[in-house]
C-alpha cells in the first residue's frame, strides 16, 4: 500500500503472497483502527506559485503539544513533527504565491501561545520525497550497494491543470484515497467512467501525490531523524544525489542557510542510525558536519493529519 495506496486488494494479495480475502480483512482493518490512513491530494504547485520553509520552533516549557495541535490545524503546514535537542517542534511551510506572502503568515503562526521563539530556512530544491520507506523490512539493507537506486523527485503540477469537477474528486480522496470511484461519483452526479477517466489524467500527468500513512514504530522502524547536514559548497549537489540514493533517506532538500541539506532517516533503531553516520555519511565527499533531531511524534505529513497522533497524547483543552 506504501507503493500504491489505491492497489486493488487482489493485486495487494498477489504482491505478498496472501489469499484476497485475508489481505482485504486485514488491510480493512488497518484502516479502520486509525493504523493506516491513504489519502490522496493535489500535486505541489497545484494552486499556482509557492516557496518551501523549514521551520524550527522552541515552545515555552509544556507547550509543545498545545503549539504543534494548532500548526496542523494550518492548511500551509505540510508537515510537522515533535522533536528532541535544541528545539520542540520542526514544520514545513507551504507559501502560496511565493514568499513575499510569508510575512502575513508569520503574523498569525508566530502570535501562537506557546512559541518562544521561531526559526525559519528556505527550501530551495527538493531531491527527494518518499513514502516508501517500508522496502528497508524486505531484503534492503544499510550497506547495500545504492549505486542501482534511482532518487524519487517529488511531484509537481499547475492550476491548469485542474478544473472545478477535478478538485472536488480529489477532495473526496483527500478523506478517503480508497473510496471507490463510483462511490466518488454518486457523491458528485457524475458517472463513475469520468471520475475514473479524470484520476487517471491527473495520475498520468504527475498532478496527484496518493500517500499512505503509517507509524514507523509499528513496521519495526523506531528511529526517525531530521538531520542538517553542511556540505562544501561546491559538493552540495552531488552529495544530495549520492544521499537520495539511500531507501532509507525519506526526504532530502537543499536549504538556503549554511550550505545545508535537510534529510529525514528512518532506520530500525539506532544502532542503523550509527552505522549510515559513521560508515555513510561521515564519508561522503563534501560533508563537513552535521546536526539532529530525533523525531518523537509525527502530527502531520504530506498535508495529511496523522491518525494515531491524538491517541498517543491526549489533545491540550
Amino acid at each position: 500500500m506504501q507503493r500504491d495506496g489505491r492497489a486493488s486488494w487482489r493485486a495487494i494479495a498477489d504482491a505478498v503472497g496472501g489469499t484476497v480475502a485475508t489481505v482485504t480483512r486485514r488491510g480493512q482493518q488497518l484502516i479502520a483502527s486509525g493504523v493506516v490512513r491513504v489519502a490522496a491530494v493535489p500535486a505541489l504547485g497545484a494552486h499556482g506559485t509557492y516557496d518551501a520553509f523549514f521551520v524550527r520552533i522552541t515552545c515555552r516549557p509544556g507547550m509543545q503539544m498545545a503549539v504543534a495541535e494548532q500548526l496542523i490545524a494550518q492548511p500551509d503546514v505540510r508537515f510537522c513533527t515533535v522533536v528532541t535537542g535544541n528545539y520542540d517542534i520542526m514544520a514545513e511551510l507551504v507559501v502560496r504565491g511565493g514568499a513575499t506572502h510569508y510575512p502575513q503568515l508569520l503574523e498569525d503562526l508566530q502570535g501562537i501561545d506557546g512559541v518562544a521563539q521561531w526559526r525559519s530556512d528556505l527550501i530551495m530544491h527538493v531531491y527527494k520525497v518518499s513514502f516508501d520507506w517500508g522496502r528497508q523490512l524486505y531484503g534492503e539493507r544499510i550497506d547495500q550497494d545504492v549505486a542501482a537506486i534511482e532518487p524519487e523527485e517529488p511531484e509537481t503540477c499547475k492550476p491548469e491543470h485542474f478544473d472545478d469537477a477535478d478538485l472536488q474528486i480529489l477532495a473526496a480522496l483527500r478523506e478517503d484515497g480508497r473510496e471507490t470511484f463510483q462511490r466518488i461519483a454518486d457523491g458528485l452526479g457524475m458517472n463513475e467512467s469520468s471520475v475514473r477517466r479524470r484520476f487517471e489524467r491527473m495520475r498520468a500527468a504527475r498532478c496527484v501525490d496518493i500517500l499512505t500513512l503509517v507509524p514507523s514504530a509499528a513496521l519495526g522502524m523506531g528511529a526517525e531523524t531530521l538531520m542538517t547536514v553542511r556540505v562544501a559548497p561546491a559538493r552540495l549537489d552531488a552529495v544530495a544525489r549520492e544521499l537520495a540514493r539511500y531507501p532509507f533517506v525519506r526526504y532530502l532538500a537543499a536549504m538556503l542557510d549554511e550550505n545545508a541539506l535537510l534529510c529525514e532517516v528512518i532506520t530500525p533503531a539506532v544502532p542503523e542510525l550509527y552505522r549510515f553516520i559513521t560508515e555513510s555519511l561521515s564519508r561522503l565527499d563534501g560533508v563537513e558536519g552535521w546536526s539532529a533531531n530525533m523525531e518523537l511524534l509525527y502530527l502531520k505529513r504530506g498535508f495529511i493529519e496523522t491518525p494515531w497522533w491524538r491517541g498517543q497524547v491526549a489533545p491540550s483543552r
